[in-house]
């Protein structure tokens, strides 16, 4: 590992230690089993596998394994059996109209009926949406949105095939800031096609707001989609982007995300974003178990998206 990255790593993990304290939390979320077990907040899709955009590094194949509840009288019921299976909560998310929008004025009654008769938390991963969405979301009582900030025009052109700009993605953190929700921004490393485009530009952007957390994850190529044959980033490089957004964003506790490679290429990405002092991360391997425990972390485990 070259030097300045080194000491970059260093910087950023001893002022996470510093404002955070020596540990960090692994998370399982609902749609993984890891070690025979599985984790106890699912992600249900409220479009099922149906997605406008097809976006090239997905082409909704991510919306496949998720629970379908396509009419809001399905998301009730399937939320209603998630609390008596003994569930924390949920993400609902969903494929995005061509405008990036998802269908949320249709099941906001739902969610605030949901909200309303179980003790379930609510994650709501929003795509693009204006103040009065925003507003009607909070009032149903969700308890965050998660949001994918892009930080380069051509990514949102040539990747989602959204006809919008950066601005675009302003206009949501403003409307879901002023509504009152609490905004967890999500940037995946090497989205255009495996290179560094706009990621640094996305940072500072969150930086001019208050996340209650910062997820980053890293291109994960799918089979049947454009980037299946591309090579994501490599881990010197994800581990810049966690430290560079440390030092950006001091007080904001910073995650490591459940999409990105596997196996050895993944084992890698954790070991050197535990080096960088992540606070949080989604799914582990044994490798980054034993690097936590190198640095005497304190270790704590939760069976909930990383966002909870």
């Amino acid at each position: 590992m070259k030097l300045k990255i080194r000491e970059l790593l260093e910087n950023s993990r001893e002022l996470s230690w510093r404002n955070f304290g020596r540990k960090i939390t692994f998370y399982l979320p609902g749609m993984f089993i890891l070690n025979g077990d599985r984790g106890r907040y699912p992600a249900i899709s409220i479009t099922g596998n149906e997605c406008e955009l097809n976006c090239d590094h997905c082409r909704a194949r991510i919306l496949g394994p998720m629970i379908h509840a396509p009419t809001p009288e399905a998301l009730i019921e399937k939320c209603q059996r998630l609390e008596e299976q003994g569930y924390i909560g949920c993400l609902i998310s969903g494929g995005s109209s061509r405008d990036g929008t998802l269908p949320w004025l249709r099941f906001v009654d739902a969610l605030a009926q949901i909200k309303e008769e179980t003790n379930l938390k609510i994650s709501v991963h929003t795509g693009l949406i204006n103040f009065d969405t925003a507003q009607r979301l909070k009032e149903a009582g969700v308890d965050q949105a998660l949001t994918d900030v892009i930080g380069d025009d051509g990514t949102l052109k040539r990747v989602y095939h959204l006809d919008v700009g950066i601005e675009a993605i302003k206009d949501s953190l403003d409307a879901l800031t002023t509504a009152g929700i609490p905004i967890v921004p999500h940037i995946v490393v090497g989205l255009y096609y495996g290179r560094i485009k706009g990621e640094f530009e996305a940072l500072g952007m969150i930086s001019g707001y208050n996340p209650s957390l910062l997820v980053m994850v890293s291109l994960m190529p799918l089979p049947g989609t454009p980037m299946w044959d591309v090579s994501p980033p490599d881990s010197q490089k994800i581990a810049e982007i966690l430290a560079t957004a440390r030092l950006k964003m001091p007080d904001i506790p910073i995650s490591l995300g459940c999409a990105r490679s596997r196996g050895k290429d993944g084992s890698q990405i954790e070991t050197v974003a535990i080096d960088a002092g992540v606070n949080r991360m989604a799914l582990w391997s044994g490798e980054a178990i034993e690097r936590a425990k190198r640095y005497n972390l304190k270790i704590e485990f939760r069976k909930t998206c990383c966002s909870i």
